[in-house]
């Protein structure tokens, strides 16, 4: 894996630029999924955020972007532990058909029921304590445009998002105005200067285009967009696909539906065929296999130890 997200200071350390260029981690997540290009540009924007924001938050724990709504698609969820790991799924309304030029509100959010969902899931819980979630509604025309709208709800930082993906790649660039905290004899001026700063850089940023954000590597379009300004360059950070999917986690969960489900399944399929939410990997149980499952004894096919896909 050679995806990576790179970070930055502006000289006056008031304004943090971060950009990410996914390539072996997006195509990690669509190898077994068929997504028309509607759904692969929404989760690759989404996918892309995802990092840009779990990268920003001190935190040990996961990042979930959830998007739920009332259109073709149901649901978008990424998931990106503090790691820069990430996964992530789609769900398709039953009956319904994704339209190829389809965007985010007629998708989504053509009952104006969508919501944009923010989760903060701690790794290691104390007792009593539960994810945070922050719940909008789904405004904007774009990924980047909800993100800023729960950003601006939830009273976070000035925040600029440019989100772009397609088959190929998911890619992002964050821009975010940090608060100042120096003296009192010095605040004016230096807010101004932030302020300033904070313009020159909006102004800079939004000079970006999507097929420049898509086709050009990180440093280039760094470059390319902020040579006249002095930057303070951070050690890249890896991104890389996770999903813990496992055949005996899937054992597990057929085990949860009772020996009679499965039975009834099998008689009628002739094998119990799994595939993972995230990744797609497809699990198949035939007779033997679902008799292990109730008796104790792990199926053939099952003997090796599973791995982590």
């Amino acid at each position: 894996m050679t995806d990576q997200l790179k970070k930055y200071l502006l000289e006056d350390r008031s304004v943090r630029v971060q950009a990410v260029r996914l390539t072996d981690t997006w195509k990690a997540a669509q190898a077994n999924h068929d997504y028309p290009p509607a759904i692969t540009h929404l989760l690759g924007e989404l996918v892309a955020a995802s990092t840009l924001l779990a990268a920003n938050i001190k935190f040990d724990g996961s990042l979930v972007l959830q998007i739920q709504g009332d259109g073709p698609i149901a649901l978008l969820v990424v998931e990106c532990r503090s790691d820069l790991s990430l996964r992530a799924t789609v769900k398709i309304r039953e009956g319904h058909v994704v339209p190829a030029e389809g965007d985010m509100q007629s998708l989504l959010n053509p009952g104006g029921n969508g919501r944009f969902i923010v989760v903060l899931d701690p790794q290691a819980k104390v007792p009593g304590q539960q994810a945070y979630q922050g719940i909008v509604p789904l405004e904007g025309d774009t990924v980047a445009e909800a993100l800023q709208h729960y950003m601006k709800a939830s009273e976070q930082l000035d925040t600029r998002l440019w989100l772009a993906a397609d088959a190929e790649h998911a890619a992002g660039m964050l821009i975010q105005r940090l608060p100042y905290h120096g003296g009192s004899d010095s605040a004016a001026l230096s807010e101004q200067a932030a302020s300033e700063t904070w313009d020159r850089t909006s102004a800079l940023a939004a000079t970006l285009k999507r097929d420049e954000l898509l086709a050009t590597d990180i440093d280039t379009l760094i470059h390319r967009l902020f040579w006249e300004e002095t930057l303070v360059a951070f050690e890249p950070a890896p991104v890389r696909w996770h999903c813990p999917c496992t055949r005996e986690r899937v054992a597990n969960m057929l085990r949860s539906l009772g020996e009679a489900e499965v039975k009834d399944i099998l008689a009628e399929r002739g094998q119990v065929d799994v595939s993972c939410d995230f990744c797609g990997k497809p699990y198949a149980f035939d007779a033997v296999d679902c008799a292990a499952l109730f008796t104790g004894n792990p199926p053939a096919s099952d003997q090796t130890p599973p791995t982590v896909h």
